[in-house]
């Protein structure tokens, strides 16, 4: 008679009594309590100690499943503190479990730090997937999906919001922020200022009682918030990709005869393609004919 295969102690059927050693970097509910995986309740309960973003939030969650266990605080105030003393129950072979105060640790909060200098030091790290803002945001925003970039907390200040807000226009995939509400008003303005004409999704509470998602365009969306007060609740904003605009071949041909004359190549290639902002291999393309062209000539 076979046995059936053990599962890992990091999370299969073994249970929390059976908990390894090591970091369990474990995801919370982002609002509706019963979003919390079984794994998640194996880990809490089998823990020797739970560090979590804020251990009032985490409180309340551990009550309402009638979990009791020691938890520390550990957040971007406290880390440089707090995190020595983590990493030295981890090498004593403590389970501890890191939460957030709300979704999955890592994503906006100082949790990284903790989990790189555990690997560092051969300390086992163990990542329990579940609930995660952006994602969900995400799913409801109706907006490409096959690729995004999370961008966390813009500044609170305009000039350095803005700034950063110019070094994401260009990509080409759906964009995700976190924001404070009391902002919120200042920050569409600013989007769509500088990123434009965009299709863009506001989601807050969610999976909460009064989750609210209002999907229009950037400016829209501004002029709306513009007349409210600041919304309660967390905030994820969802912005649709850059369109991709049609190359100036005109002006990619002009700036090659210029550029042919003295430079190789490559070289022009790169000048034209950076100072027009070109896709490199439609302007090298566009080179090499004008090179063969010009030899069949002469």
């Amino acid at each position: 008679m076979h046995s059936e295969p053990k599962q890992s102690r990091a999370g299969g059927k073994s249970g929390a009594s059976e908990l390894a050693p090591g970091l369990y970097v474990t995801a919370t509910p982002i609002g509706n309590a019963r979003d919390v995986t079984l794994r998640a309740l194996d880990v809490l309960n089998g823990a020797d100690l739970i560090a979590a973003e804020d251990t009032r939030v985490t409180s309340k969650l551990l009550a309402i499943f009638g979990i009791q266990k020691t938890l520390t605080a550990y957040n971007d105030h406290n880390a440089p503190r707090e995190r020595p003393r983590l990493l030295k129950r981890l090498r004593e072979g403590a389970r501890v479990a890191l939460v957030s105060d709300a979704g999955t640790p890592l994503v906006s909060d100082p949790g990284y730090k903790l989990v790189r200098e555990a690997l560092a030091e051969g300390i086992a790290v163990h990542a329990l997937p579940g609930a995660s803002a952006p994602l969900t945001a995400l799913a409801l925003a109706g907006l490409p999906t096959d690729r995004f970039v999370f961008a966390g907390f813009l500044a609170a200040k305009s000039g350095e919001r803005r700034s950063t807000l110019e070094e994401l226009k260009t990509l080409r995939a759906t964009l995700v922020f976190f924001e404070a509400p009391q902002r919120l008003k200042e920050c569409l303005a600013d989007m769509a200022e500088i990123l434009g004409p965009r299709p863009a999704a506001v989601a807050r509470e969610l999976t909460k009682l009064h989750e609210e998602v209002r999907r229009s365009d950037l400016a829209s969306l501004a002029r709306e918030y513009a007349d409210e007060d600041p919304p309660k609740g967390e905030v994820t904003l969802v912005v649709g990709p850059a369109e991709e605009t049609a190359t100036d071949l005109r002006r990619v041909d002009q700036a090659l005869d210029k550029a042919l004359v003295f430079m190789p190549v490559r070289a022009a290639v790169d000048l034209v393609a950076e100072m027009l902002d070109a896709p490199r291999r439609e302007v090298y393309a566009r080179a090499l004919t004008k090179k063969k062209d010009a030899q069949d000539e002469a």
